[in-house]
């Protein structure tokens, strides 16, 4: 490293600690997000290494995260995307190419989700002309179970997107195993669950492919960003191309005749010789992510343990506090599974004297930051409303979520004084109205 770049970084360490935000917990004033990112020292400098280099495109930084982040996550293949809602639809649209033969899903085709979740799971369902079939969840794990998503298998059928709901794995290895016998695909939706465990077996390894989202609110951070992956060489390289345009060549940017025979193709009705880097074999994005989002992800990347750890502390705290407070159903992790947690989920009693609504409020007044389950019922946004799909049985818990369920935060920026103070605030709020 040059003295003149070893200065900058240096001063860049200097600038952080000198701004670092005052920490002091003032109950009732200093305001408790329920998500948000964990940046470091060591995150600003990799930032800003990353843009001295002047690299503004994928580079060094995007590969190298990759290959270290299918390392961790068991996968042969990672492919950077520029969110995790991108992951979702090249991972949906992978399925489609004309390169997976009879197998590829085509316009009509069913694929089975779950009605309770974020939309991103569910449209590039709808935006590759599949049908969207939903199914319920249970109330004390919000995932959907096995025996759902048999049910609802039909002739039409191909392939089941499912997330880990907020963190806490659904029945995977069985959801897998359904896949398997009816020659589904299946894609695991692990944007909330990166470090989540079922059966001793980290989630994002069950299905065919998996997605990760990097957006501030997640386990890791890019600002923006996400991640398809998979250990199928063949869909690896459909999701590539799908990524990068379309376009059949996989020389990285700034880079040439990586297979050596850079004019020597033939494909379509294009003239033999075709310059194979412009030679497009799908119809494609650009969705691919920037090497300075990269480094901060490497350098989140070496933080994971620590911050899975403390999430999974944070939201064992709230359980503990919460156990037995009446009008409350508090989640519980699926059997089998070991969550990283992404959210403390609260569904009120419909029984109960008080509603979501009053409780929601008491907890915003004290600045405690709430959101809910997502869209709830999707099937109720005015988004979906006439558009095609299939439910399976009823929607009676996807429901109750819409009208009575909430969360709060275990990110790892919160402290044990900031979590009891959720608790004992909740606790207030219900010995009020008991």
């Amino acid at each position: 490293m040059s003295d003149h770049k070893q200065l900058v970084l240096d001063e860049v360490r200097t600038y952080h600690r000198e701004t670092a935000p005052d920490r002091e917990f003032v109950p009732g004033v200093t305001e408790i997000w329920p998500s948000g990112a964990v940046l470091d020292e060591e995150d600003r400098v990799a930032i800003v290494e990353a843009a001295l280099t002047l690299r503004i495109a994928a580079g060094p930084s995007s590969k190298k995260f990759e290959s270290a982040f299918a390392k961790r996550l068991k996968r042969r293949k990672a492919h950077l995307t520029n969110s995790g809602s991108s992951a979702n639809l090249l991972a949906v649209s992978a399925l489609t190419s004309h390169q997976l033969g009879e197998r590829r899903l085509k316009p009509g085709d069913e694929v089975i989700t779950v009605a309770a979740g974020f939309p991103t799971t569910v449209n590039p369902i709808l935006q590759n002309g599949l049908v969207p079939v939903f199914v319920d969840v249970d109330l004390a794990t919000y995932n959907t179970t096995a025996d759902r998503v048999a049910r609802a298998i039909g002739p039409k059928t191909r392939a089941i997107i499912i997330a880990h709901a907020l963190g806490n794995p659904f029945e995977v290895a069985e959801v897998a195993q359904l896949a398997r016998d009816h020659d589904l695909f299946l894609i695991e939706d692990n944007c909330d669950a990166v470090g989540s465990t079922y059966d001793g077996q980290i989630t994002g390894t069950f299905g065919d492919l998996t997605t990760v989202s990097f957006y501030p609110a997640h386990h890791l951070t890019m600002g923006e960003g996400g991640c398809v992956l998979t250990s199928d060489l063949g869909l690896a390289r459909i999701v590539e191309s799908l990524r990068d345009w379309g376009r059949d060549c996989w020389c990285e940017p700034g880079k040439n005749n990586t297979c050596f025979k850079r004019f020597e193709y033939q494909m379509g009705d294009l003239p033999a010789g075709y310059d194979h880097k412009y030679i497009f074999s799908h119809v494609g994005y650009n969705l691919k992510g920037t090497d300075i989002q990269a480094a901060l992800g490497l350098s989140q990347l070496a933080k994971l343990d620590g911050f899975i750890e403390a999430r999974r502390r944070n939201w064992r705290r709230l359980r503990e506090g919460l156990d037995g407070v009446p009008g409350l159903l508090l989640p519980e992790p699926t059997p089998r599974s070991e969550p990283s947690w992404f959210g403390f989920v609260i569904t009120v009693d419909p029984e109960a004297p008080f509603s979501r609504a009053e409780l929601v409020e008491h907890l915003e007044e004290r600045k405690i930051g709430t959101r809910r389950l997502f869209a709830g019922n999707l099937t109720r946004q005015p988004a979906y409303i006439g558009r095609p799909h299939r439910v399976v049985g009823d929607l009676t818990n996807s429901d109750v979520i819409t009208e009575h369920t909430f969360w709060i935060g275990v990110y790892p920026g919160l402290t044990d004084e900031m979590v009891d103070y959720m608790t004992a605030t909740v606790k207030e709020f219900v010995a009020r109205h008991g």
